[in-house]
């Protein structure tokens, strides 16, 4: 036993340096092909956070535990709307400006719903798994479109502040891009084995363990990066990273994994884990969204609601754990 979870911390400790030299350098690299800093926050930075989830899934589907897979997709975005954002907003309140989030907002809720008449028979079959892929390709032309119309937002200037203060050369920016992929996949392996190792000897589903352990050790990059933002006052890149990413875990992460293999989700999942999800994206949308066209803040009070449910939540798996 030991072992295995000595695996599962290594594993995770190399996932977040790795995760975050691989968002720095791809960062860089597209600004050196002259990208726009929106499209950078909207994609590289934004998706690229969801980095660790997407290897951990992808590897756990292709050693057949599709459970550990789903689990993770859907325990990430449960933890970072609960973990991330409503322990940042309880630091300190955020503040809302960039329009392009506020878009974004409400086509999460969408794919979150759409998730939910997925799951509705207990299985993610490959077809399903292919549209989710299609629709997050098609999202994704749509984010090109719009930062090559969009001049200004208040998600430009953060982004930009950000890149200036990690400027690097183009063969920098390669290297530690390939170096944070070889060990993003290389302690994702260890984490996946660790995982499976530790549900086996506790005799509880790979999917309870993908909800817990997994889901809150991958949405660690989140947290940091979130945490690094709020330093520098860039609200709109902390509300960026928690939608961006949600929305590719919903899409990329499941999507990837039912391409692999169809998901045995099981009727828990819809009933409890997509309740759970759904219910925090709502309120995620009500504290954050501008009713009336004017910057909106998610209090402290609001930041503290998120994050006493992801405490409920997470406190109730762990008594089926022990259970």
């Amino acid at each position: 036993m030991l072992l295995p979870v000595l695996a599962v911390i290594a594993g995770l400790i190399l996932l977040i340096w790795s995760a975050d030299k691989f968002i720095d350098g791809a960062a860089a690299i597209s600004r050196w092909l002259g990208l726009s800093p929106l499209l950078i926050g909207m994609l590289v930075i934004g998706f690229g956070t969801s980095a660790p989830e997407m290897m951990v899934s992808v590897l756990a589907a292709l050693q057949g535990s599709p459970g550990l897979a789903v689990g993770n997709a859907y325990g990430s975005n449960i933890a970072n709307i609960g973990l991330v954002l409503g322990l940042v907003g309880l630091l300190a309140p955020l503040a809302v400006h960039s329009s392009v989030i506020r878009k974004e907002m409400p086509v999460l809720l969408a794919v979150t719903l759409l998730t939910g008449a997925v799951l509705l028979d207990g299985v993610v079959a490959r077809w399903e798994a292919i549209l989710a892929l299609l629709i997050l390709g098609g999202f994704m032309g749509l984010s090109i479109l719009q930062s090559r119309a969009q001049k200004s937002d208040a998600l430009v200037a953060e982004v930009s502040d950000t890149l200036n203060s990690q400027s690097m050369s183009g063969g920098v920016a390669l290297g530690w891009t390939l170096i944070g992929l070889i060990v993003l996949i290389g302690s994702s392996r260890l984490l996946v084995w660790g995982a499976v190792e530790i549900a086996t000897a506790f005799g509880v589903s790979e999917l309870v363990v993908g909800l817990t352990v997994v889901a809150i050790g991958t949405s660690l990059p989140e947290l940091a990066s979130s945490v690094s933002a709020l330093r520098r006052k860039e609200h709109d890149m902390v509300l960026g990273n928690v939608v961006g990413s949600n929305l590719f875990n919903t899409l990329g992460v499941v999507g990837l994994a039912g391409v692999i293999t169809p998901i045995d989700a099981g009727p828990e999942v819809l009933a409890r884990d997509w309740m759970v999800m759904t219910l925090m994206t709502v309120l995620m949308i009500v504290f954050a969204f501008s009713w009336r066209g004017r910057p909106r803040k998610i209090n402290r009070l609001e930041g503290g609601i998120l994050l006493a449910i992801f405490m409920a939540y997470t406190a109730y798996m762990v008594s089926v754990v022990i259970a």
